[in-house]
C-alpha cells in the first residue's frame, strides 16, 4: 500500500486523516534513519528484527548454485532503465520488439517486458482512477438513490450495500479531499508562523527539536505555540528530531504541490468514474472476457512506488550502486493495474487479468502492494488466485495500512473466496514491522488480524529505488510485501522444486517467533501480545527458511 512521505504523515496524523496517514514510531536503540538497508539485518547479529537476509548470504549460500526467478510486480508500473535494476527486468524472447505484431499470440501486442492494462492502444494513460466506492455508488445509485428506505428495495441486501457504499462515496469525494488538502495548507501555513515567531525569539534561523524544549515562554502566546510544535514533533518519528522545523516545513510545501495536481486529476474522473476508462481504454469494464485490452508502457517517471518495490526484490547486490535488493538472480515482470494517484482503487477486472498474465506468461511469485474496501467482482479475482494456485504460484499481497482489524472487516484481494469455506493456499497476507524493538514495533498503521494477516515483515522507512536513477525511504505494507515476495523468490532460487503451497508453509513455519512480546496493537498504545496480530505470530526470517527448505528437500532425497 502506498504511504506518504515523513512530513505529510506528521501532520496529517494530527489531523486525523486516517485512511492514508501513519504515524511513525520512535527508535529505542537502534536508529533506522542511519542505515538504509535494516530490512536485510538480523535480530541476533544487529540486535533489528530484520529479515536475516544478509545472514542467509554469508552463511547458508556462498558457492551454491541459483536458478533464475520471475517475480510479477503488479503495481503502478516500474522504470525499466532504473540503474539498479538493469539486469533484473523480465524480456519476453518470444515476442519481437515493436513490429506491431503479437508474436507470441498471447493476446498482448509488443508486450517486451510486462504489461499496461490502465494504457490505450494510442500510447495514453489513466493515472487518476476513482476509489471502489465511487464506482459502485455510479452503478447502483439509478436502482437505489431514490429508494427511502429498505422496505421499498426488491432486493434488501443489495440495498444495504448500497448505503454502505454511498456513505463511503461521501467520504471518498473530490470535495472531501479539496477539504482536506485546505486543512492540510493551514496546518503547514500555521507552522510556518510559529516556526518564524521561534526564530525570532530564540534568534536562531533554524529551529529544531531540542530548542523548542529548552525554550521558556514568557507569554501565553508562546507557551501556545511551545505546546503546539512540541505536538507536531512528538507526534513524529523521532528522526524529526535531528531535522529543522524550517525542512520540514518546506518538504509538507512540496508535498501539497504535488498533491495539488492530483487532486486536479482526480477532477478529471470525480463526475463519471468510467469516463476516462472509455476514453482511453475502451473496453467494458463489467465483461471479464473483454481481455485484449491496454498497452506496453510498464513505467513512466510516475512509477515510483512499483520501483520502490521491484527495488525491495531486486536491486543489483553489492555493485556499488544504489541498495541491494533481497535477491541475486530474478527478473522483474512489471504489470501496470493501479493507478499513481493516493486515491483511487484498482478493479477487479484489471486485477484478474494482470494475475492470469503474470501466471502465463512464466511468473513463479506475484508481489501485490495494493488493496481496497470492496471487491463488487471478487468472483474474478477468486478465479485467477485458483488459476494461480493451479498453476503453482505464489502470490503476496499486502495487509493494507488503515491500521484495523482485517479479520472483523474485510480487505481486498484476501484468501477467503466467495460464497466458500475453501480458503486460498497459495497466498500470504503481510502486515509491516519498524526497526523498533520496544512496543512500537508493529506499524501504527498496519492492519493486522489473527487469522487474514499470515505474518509480518519490515515495512518502515524502507529504502529503495525510484525513477530517475534515484532513491527514497518509503513506509507501508506495500514495503513489507516485497520483502517477503523476495524471500519467496531467493527460496526458490536454490530449491525450484518446491510447490507454491510448500514455499507458503516454509515461510510461515521459519518466522522469527514474538509469542509473548508485548506490543501496541496498531492504531493504539493498547497492548496486546504479537501472536494475536497474525496467524504465523512471527516475521518473515529468510535465513530459517531457507534451513527449513534445505531440510524439505533433502528428506526427499
Amino acid at each position: 500500500m502506498k504511504k506518504s512521505n515523513q512530513f505529510f504523515s506528521a501532520f496529517i496524523t494530527l489531523l486525523l486523516f486516517s485512511l492514508s496517514a501513519f504515524t511513525q514510531t520512535k527508535n529505542t536503540g537502534y536508529k533506522l534513519s542511519k542505515n538504509k538497508t535494516w530490512q536485510l539485518l538480523d535480530y541476533q547479529q544487529d540486535s533489528v528484527y530484520g529479515a536475516s537476509v544478509n545472514r542467509a548470504y554469508n552463511e547458508l549460500l556462498k558457492g551454491k548454485k541459483s536458478h533464475p526467478v520471475i517475480v510479477a510486480v503488479i503495481d503502478e508500473g516500474v522504470d525499466i532503465a532504473q540503474e539498479d535494476l538493469k539486469g533484473h527486468i523480465w524480456n519476453n524472447k518470444k515476442e519481437i520488439p515493436g513490429n506491431g505484431i503479437d508474436d507470441d499470440k498471447n493476446g498482448y501486442t509488443d508486450d517486451i517486458h510486462g504489461w499496461n492494462f490502465l494504457g490505450g492502444k494510442n500510447g495514453k494513460m489513466i493515472y487518476a482512477t476513482n476509489s471502489e466506492a465511487d464506482r459502485e455508488y455510479a452503478r447502483l445509485s439509478p436502482q437505489y438513490s431514490t429508494i427511502k428506505d429498505s422496505s421499498q428495495a426488491s432486493d434488501k441486501k443489495q440495498y444495504q450495500y448500497f448505503l454502505t457504499v454511498k456513505k463511503r462515496h461521501r467520504q471518498d469525494s473530490a470535495g472531501r479531499k479539496e477539504d482536506n488538502y485546505t486543512s492540510q495548507s493551514n496546518y503547514i501555513h500555521q507552522l510556518a508562523s510559529a516556526d518564524s515567531f521561534m526564530q525570532r525569539a530564540i534568534q536562531k534561523q533554524s529551529v529544531y527539536y531540542k530548542d523548542i524544549e529548552l525554550f521558556q515562554p514568557k507569554d501565553s502566546l508562546a507557551d501556545t505555540i511551545k505546546s503546539f510544535l512540541l505536538d507536531f514533533f512528538n507526534q513524529s518519528s523521532s528522526v524529526f528530531e535531528s531535522i529543522s522545523l524550517d525542512s520540514s516545513i518546506k518538504e509538507g510545501q512540496e508535498y501539497l504541490v504535488k498533491h495539488k495536481d492530483e487532486l486536479l486529476l482526480y477532477e478529471q474522473v470525480r463526475n463519471d468514474p468510467f469516463e476516462l476508462r472509455k476514453e482511453i481504454v475502451g473496453d467494458d469494464p463489467f465483461d471479464i472476457n473483454d481481455r485484449n485490452y491496454g498497452n506496453n508502457i510498464v513505467g513512466d517517471k510516475y512509477a515510483g512506488h512499483g520501483t520502490h518495490c521491484s527495488g525491495i526484490i531486486a536491486a543489483g547486490r553489492n555493485n556499488g550502486i544504489g541498495i541491494d535488493g533481497i535477491t541475486d538472480n530474478v527478473f522483474i515482470m512489471p504489470v501496470r493495474a493501479v493507478n499513481t494517484l493516493h486515491y483511487g482503487d484498482e478493479t477487479d477486472k484489471d486485477l484478474a487479468l494482470a494475475i492470469r498474465y503474470a501466471v502465463d506468461n512464466g511468473a513463479k511469485i506475484i508481489s501485490m502492494s495494493f488493496g481496497k474496501d470492496f471487491s463488487p467482482q471478487k468472483q474474478w479475482v477468486d478465479a485467477a488466485v485458483k488459476y494461480a494456485g493451479e498453476k503453482n504460484i505464489l502470490l503476496v499481497h499486502a495487509a493494507g495500512n488503515n491500521g484495523r482489524n482485517i479479520d472483523a472487516i474485510s480487505f481486498y484481494p484476501n484468501a477467503n473466496f466467495l460464497g466458500s469455506s475453501e480458503r486460498a493456499k497459495n497466498l500470504i497476507t503481510v502486515g509491516a514491522i519498524s526497526s523498533d524493538t520496544g512496543f512500537t514495533l508493529v506499524a501504527s498503521f498496519s492492519n493486522y488480524g489473527q487469522k487474514e494477516v499470515d505474518l509480518f515483515a519490515p515495512g518502515v522507512d524502507i529504502y529503495s529505488s525510484v525513477p530517475g536513477n534515484d532513491y527514497e525511504f518509503d513506509s507501508g505494507t506495500s514495503m513489507a510485501t516485497p520483502v517477503v515476495a523476495g524471500i519467496a523468490a531467493l527460496i526458490l532460487e536454490y530449491y525450484p522444486g518446491l510447490t507454491a503451497e510448500q514455499l507458503k508453509y516454509i515461510i510461515m513455519k521459519s518466522v522469527t517467533s514474538l509469542k509473548g512480546k508485548m506490543v501496541n496493537k496498531p492504531g493504539s498504545k493498547e497492548k496486546t501480545d504479537f501472536s494475536t496480530l497474525c496467524v504465523s505470530g512471527g516475521i518473515v526470517n529468510a535465513y530459517k527458511a531457507l534451513q527449513l527448505a534445505a531440510s524439505m528437500t533433502s528428506k526427499k532425497r
